[in-house]
């Protein structure tokens, strides 16, 4: 690959133990170099290297890393986590009804290569360059990551939960854009959770006080815990949690127990742990990751079911933290129209997508014209169902 930065060299790793972590930050998180939080935590280094450590990715995961690194001369330019898969699992991008079309037509849909990060539907970058070398690194990316596909003859490529830029750039190089719904809260310069109420309309003002009021009651007191304050005893509750919500979800769980270990020991500055605590006993709680404007909701689960728990925990606790740390938003995961009343809106989330087959290419193109035209019409709907105080109505508690 030439352009004018020079010749682009762009290799394949199968694992992040072949390149230093300093040069994947580098790419992925070069805003921490002042020490701060990295934009995306999930893209750093320290985190895709405890999902291959901790065995949640790697051989009998169906994600076998194929990690790009690309140079010009001796500087590393850019990087992207990339998998090869075998199935379908942990990418909140439903591709299932693709792979069962194309397999009925006699194709063979795996394996493919997913450009993401593993379990994760958190928007980051995914074409991870230094300053400055945005636009040449992210071509170079794209068109190596394409060139593995088809060389291989891979059926297909997914980019998901890229930015919108690099959905826009994807594209305009004949990527298929794909549009799918979050729901986020967005701080609007708020000082207290009194001040975000004061912005909802009356019936729902109530019906989240009365919410919390209602999960206090459960019995013990909740807190929220970060870096050293979170304990080794404080995982083995939340194992037991994120499995039981894991095999109710998805089956089985996506990562190991030694992935909250390592996660411990690396990541615990990178996480936000709300418990509801029986005394010493935590009995339900919710795990958040800090990226450097968001608090990114992850997982949820409970021993004990108590009303509203699963909102106080999930939801308004994330406000209250997101308020107190000054942070822009918050993204409470994947799907939830629930969301909606309690401040989260409607947001369209990109992922791009290479079809290797020209028939089926021009089927799945077909399909994404049609299914984005819903996604943002029912995103303009949703928001007009919004619980904030319509403007100029006068509202009386």
């Amino acid at each position: 690959m030439r352009d004018d930065e020079g010749h682009i060299e762009v290799t394949a790793i199968g694992t992040l133990d072949a390149i230093d972590a300093a040069l994947w930050d580098a790419c992925a998180c070069p805003e921490a170099a002042d020490g701060g939080a990295p934009a995306d935590p999930f893209s750093t280094y320290r985190f895709l290297r405890a999902l291959e450590d901790s065995g949640s990715v790697g051989p009998g995961s169906g994600w076998q890393p194929r990690h790009l690194v690309a140079r010009a001369g001796d500087q590393v330019i850019a990087v992207a986590p990339m998998y090869a898969k075998n199935h379908s699992q942990g990418e909140y991008i439903f591709d299932h009804n693709w792979a069962n079309a194309f397999e009925r037509a006699g194709g063979r849909y795996y394996p493919k290569l997913q450009m993401a990060v593993p379990f994760t539907p958190a928007t980051g970058r995914r074409f991870l360059t230094l300053p400055d070398w945005e636009s040449t690194g992210r071509a170079a990316l794209m068109e190596a990551a394409v060139k593995v596909a088809d060389d291989n003859n891979l059926s297909s490529l997914h980019i998901t939960f890229c930015t919108a830029a690099e959905a826009e750039a994807g594209a305009a190089m004949g990527l298929l854009d794909r549009h799918s719904q979050q729901f986020h809260w967005t701080n609007d310069g708020y000082g207290s959770f009194d001040d975000f109420l004061a912005t909802l309309s009356s019936r729902k003002r109530k019906n989240i006080r009365k919410e919390r009021a209602t999960a206090q009651r459960f019995g013990g007191d909740i807190v929220a815990l970060t870096g050293d304050a979170i304990r080794p005893h404080h995982w083995d509750a939340f194992w037991r949690f994120y499995q039981d919500t894991g095999a109710r979800k998805w089956g089985q769980p996506y990562l190991t127990r030694r992935f909250f270990d390592i996660a411990q020991d690396r990541l615990r500055d990178d996480m936000l742990l709300v418990l509801a605590m029986d005394g010493d006993r935590p009995v339900a709680g919710a795990l958040n990751f800090i990226g450097r404007d968001v608090l990114y909701g992850r997982y949820w689960g409970c021993d004990e079911d108590h009303p509203c728990l699963h909102f106080e925990l999930c939801y308004y606790q994330a406000i209250d933290a997101a308020i107190a740390r000054g942070l822009n938003r918050v993204e409470a995961g994947a799907q939830g129209a629930h969301k909606l009343a309690r401040g989260y809106l409607p947001v369209t989330t990109h992922s791009l997508h290479w079809i290797q087959n020209d028939s089926f290419r021009v089927a799945i193109a077909d399909y994404l014209k049609a299914e984005r035209a819903a996604v943002d019409e029912e995103i303009e709907i949703l928001t007009t169902y919004g619980p904030f105080r319509k403007p100029q109505i006068e509202e009386q508690e």
